[in-house]
């Protein structure tokens, strides 16, 4: 296979180890079919020889970009076409009104491009910072503000599109409507004969026009057929949610919307589920953007979560609450659209007077409560179960009697954790459901239950089986149930007219298998803790710094869960060959930094997880070396600090990247050999400090060694006292300080007892040196200071009692709460970068990073595409090619303007930044300094 992609293909772009089309093979939802090859197009004519060779070799082609969807539909046994590295560009245009993408770029990176115009695209699914363009368009993805008016269908202008025989269309360009009736006759012409059957059948014309006044995206969207009358542009809708079973979408304009200034927000609680439905129709029609419902299910499945309501604990069993929210341009308008509402409240039976807050932070952390009610099932559910979310919309009138009845299934199917919440301003909710399928019982049990759905839905309340998360292989048995025998033909025949030989996406939408919805279903074998809670989502998938490489942390768990699978059925040669991948895929170049962590909604880091793996496989002489290197790291740190200068030496004699040349040359023979970077300085000169200082300096070892600046600048050591001199702060260096460490350099690597016995040693010297903890500990490394932050759990009780007494200090706390406030009078610059590192992140300072920047620059920008660097202490030097992966999206960002300075907190990441973008990144301690 791969030999004869290569033809059309580079191979470097032609994915066909094991591991990556294990890795490839499920996506968020809850079905497996493994690729026979995964392949990295980067252009329309290499789209148009991948639907040629589909033809020639009778191979199935599916796309897909983010992998977030959850009925099914970016899976194959084909060829898999991935999306999401080269198909990211982006154009704003007519000032934010309009906004032209690629399939590879997710909603909220457009978002991000678009917020500067206060814009933004209309649909706005909850997945949006994972969700890719390609995806949101092809599943007509909505959300919770959007409803129907605003979604996929109706806010795109243009699409450009090429179909399976290799013709590409715009509706941009006029030229081509008389050219898609010549050279598709065919389609045109089935087109034009679906329509005039329309025409002549009221019943399923006014079918259509009622189904789509809510939301509906169950089969293809027939509504073009009657909102539209060129068969271009009905074509070019029909895309829209026919969820890559027609074309390849390559480009859309979208139509953008405001995105308002000013929101207010409010939990509205209600003795029961009818109550809470009476609400609805006095919220629309005041004007609220959101209106999210939630039984007392799903409240109860996040009441542990810190920062909840203590009503929320409280409510009686009945209860249910609407999530609120209103939104204007104005502090005036928005109060016009609340008064109106309240003025109505009184009618309604609430458990509470409404309490709105404008408070931006409270309001972020109720639309994080609402969106952890779907990961709040999946991170408690059984071990080797799914979680099953799905997508069902009613009449709004019908909506309360519709709920109590679905209620009621969830007991006749014992589906006892069953949780409802969703859009009701739309009559659309969503249910989640825990389910095993690997017994023929439970796959049986599901079957049955989905079945009494359907009929409840359909032929009881009339309603809609998918509203917005596409139909997939999960609702493709049902299409006809819902739609009627004529409509679901009119189907039929597009697909056959357009894909006759049916290679484009199969299985998907148009199924003959009446039992599709329980067909190659995903097994979730018990692996460990980590890897069990994973609802593969594909949340984190955004954040990872290796994801352009090698894995993403879904696929690192992914792979787990084959490997256990393997191992379970006695594959011994896959087993094999899929463990020897592993280690550089999934072991070698994770950063472990975490930052997954913070996209998942189930809390799991795969960082966490990969030190526990590295942790076992160290040998008992591994860990005996690590625990000697730590008990004597004032001899090592010197070793090395006096290699950087041996470097530094040669590099000064015969060239700034001779030991570059050298360690890379050294490096093809000796692949664990470091990569030398011409970003390296020795650091020189001695520190002094105060013997009665009010603060506690602790000089991370990283910038003992290597804290050394480019053009004869101080270090960051020299620097750092500096600054404090500067502001009249008297600062204590301990004379002891050259043998420690915070841990980071064993902790990352899995050497637990190095890690733990170099934590106890540090926090032990950090107790004296503070006096029993009454000066706070400031350390110069983002990354040391949250190591240092989070050692805890290995120390001695002993040492947990020093280590709670403790005030252990970023540089970037130090400077914005005691530097800046003894400044008078500072300079500034008029634009300057920033880095966040990923600690930052993980500490919640990038805002006050940001705000202390803001104090010595006119102008303070942050890439939108910033992101971890890949680094992790030393990975990058023993791993390049992950930070330059790593750092190439975020360099490309800053290479487009010019800025008069660079900074971040973590050394090794500044010299990550800096040879990706040809500029010297450095510590902000040098940006105070310099304007002070």
């Amino acid at each position: 296979m791969k030999l004869l992609l290569e033809a059309i293909i580079p191979k470097e772009r032609i994915k066909s180890r094991l591991i990556d089309l294990v890795a490839s093979a499920s996506d968020a939802g809850f079905y497996y079919l493994r690729p026979k090859a995964v392949v990295q197009p980067v252009s329309e004519p290499e789209i148009k020889a991948l639907f040629s060779f589909s033809h020639e070799h009778k191979i199935p082609l599916t796309f897909r970009t983010g992998g977030t969807s959850l009925s099914g539909q970016a899976i194959t046994d084909g060829i898999l076409v991935d999306l999401s590295q080269y198909w990211n560009k982006i154009n704003i245009e007519e000032n934010g009104e309009l906004v032209r993408v690629q399939p590879g770029i997710t909603g909220s990176m457009v978002n991000g491009h678009l917020r500067k115009y206060k814009r933004k695209i209309g649909p706005d699914p909850s997945s949006i910072d994972a969700a890719m363009m390609g995806g949101i368009l092809s599943n007509n993805s909505s959300g919770m503000c959007c409803g129907v008016k605003l979604n996929s269908y109706h806010t795109t202008k243009h699409i450009r599109f090429i179909l399976p025989d290799g013709n590409t269309f715009s509706t941009e360009n006029n030229a081509d409507y008389d050219r898609f009736e010549q050279e598709c006759s065919k389609v045109f012409r089935t087109i034009i004969e679906i329509q005039e059957q329309l025409n002549q059948n009221a019943a399923l014309y006014d079918l259509i026009r009622r189904k789509y006044r809510t939301k509906n995206t169950v089969g293809y969207s027939l509504n073009a057929f009657i909102d539209h009358q060129h068969p271009l542009d009905v074509l070019s809708h029909l895309l829209i949610g026919a969820e890559g079973t027609l074309g390849f979408i390559a480009e859309a304009v979208m139509q953008t919307v405001p995105d308002y200034p000013y929101k207010t927000t409010a939990f509205l609680y209600f003795p029961d589920i009818y109550a809470a439905c009476q609400a609805i129709i006095p919220l629309t029609v005041s004007g609220a953007e959101a209106v999210e419902l939630m039984d007392r299910a799903s409240l109860r499945s996040i009441d542990s979560l810190k920062g909840v309501p203590e009503r929320l604990k409280t409510l009686p069993e009945t209860a249910a609450a609407l999530l609120v929210e209103f939104q204007a341009n104005s502090p005036e308008e928005l109060h016009v659209k609340t008064n109106m509402f309240l003025s109505e409240a009184g009618a309604l039976s609430m458990l509470e007077p409404p309490l709105f807050t404008e408070d931006v932070k409270q309001q972020a952390f109720y639309w994080k409560l609402r969106k952890g009610m779907f990961p709040a099932v999946g991170a408690v559910r059984a071990s080797g179960t799914t979680v099953i979310l799905e997508d069902i919309a009613f009449p709004v009138a019908k909506l309360g009697d519709a709920i109590l009845d679905l209620q009621q299934l969830f007991k006749k199917f014992e589906y006892h954790e069953a949780i409802i919440f969703g859009h009701a301003k739309d009559g659309n909710i969503h249910f989640v459901v825990t389910q095993a399928f690997h017994t023929a019982a439970e796959i049986e049990r599901y079957d049955l239950f989905m079945q009494d759905v359907v009929k409840l839905v359909v032929e009881t309340y009339d309603g809609t089986l998918k509203a917005e998360h596409g139909t997939g292989r999960n609702m493709a048995p049902f299409i006809e149930t819902e739609w009627g025998t004529e409509a679901y033909q009119i189907m039929k025949r597009l697909k056959q007219a357009i894909d006759p030989e049916n290679l484009l996406n199969p299985g998907v939408i148009i199924n003959e298998n009446k039992k599709a919805h329980i067909a190659n279903l995903k097994p979730l074998p018990s692996v460990e803790q980590e890897v069990d809670k994973c609802i593969e989502c594909g949340y984190c998938e955004h954040k990872c710094p290796s994801r352009n490489i090698t894995l993403t942390p879904r696929q690192r768990i992914v792979v787990r869960r084959e490997l256990a699978g393997l191992k379970a059925s006695g594959n011994k040669q896959e087993f094999e060959l899929l463990v020897k991948e592993y280690q550089y895929d999934g072991l070698d170049t994770c950063a472990v930094d975490g930052l997954c962590a913070t996209a998942c909604p189930v809390d799991i880091n795969t960082g966490d997880l990969v030190k526990r793996l590295r942790m076992e496989s160290h040998s008992n002489t591994a860990n005996g070396l690590a625990l000697g290197v730590a008990k004597n790291f004032g001899a090592t740190a010197f070793a090395v600090g006096l290699a950087v200068k041996t470097g530094d030496g040669i590099n000064s004699v015969f060239g700034e990247s001779t030991m570059r040349n050298i360690t890379g040359g050294l490096k093809k023979i000796i692949p664990a050999v470091p990569l030398w970077s011409n970003q390296l300085q020795s650091t020189k000169g001695k520190l002094k400090g105060h013997d009665n200082g009010s603060v506690v300096y602790f000089p991370t070892c990283i910038n003992r060694m290597m804290g050394g600046a480019k053009e004869n600048k101080k270090s960051v050591p020299q620097t750092f006292m500096s600054v404090s001199d500067k502001a009249g702060i008297k600062v204590l260096i301990p004379g002891d300080i050259g043998g420690m460490c915070c841990g980071q350099l064993f902790s990352s690597k899995g050497y637990s007892d190095a890690y733990a016995y170099t934590s106890n040693e540090t926090v032990k010297k950090l107790w004296k040196w503070t006096s029993g903890g009454k000066f706070p500990v400031v350390l110069d490394v983002s990354s040391c200071t949250h190591t240092l932050q989070h050692s805890r759990t290995v120390l001695t009780d002993e040492n947990k009692n020093y280590f709670d007494q403790l005030n252990i200090i970023d540089s970037i706390d130090y400077l914005f709460d005691q530097v800046v406030p003894k400044l008078k009078d500072v300079r500034k610059k008029d634009r300057i970068v920033l880095h966040p590192v990923c600690t930052l992140k993980k500490m919640g300072l990038e805002d006050k990073l940001f705000r202390l920047a803001s104090h010595f620059a006119d102008q303070v920008d942050v890439p939108l595409m910033a992101g971890c660097c890949g680094m992790a202490g030393d990975r990058g030097f023993l791993f390049p090619e992950l930070t330059a992966s790593a750092t190439a999206p975020e360099a490309g960002e800053v290479k487009n303007k010019a800025y008069s300075g660079y900074y971040s907190t973590a050394k090794t990441c500044e010299m990550a930044m800096s040879d990706a973008v040809g500029k010297n990144y450095e510590s902000i301690l040098y940006l105070v300094d310099e304007l002070i």
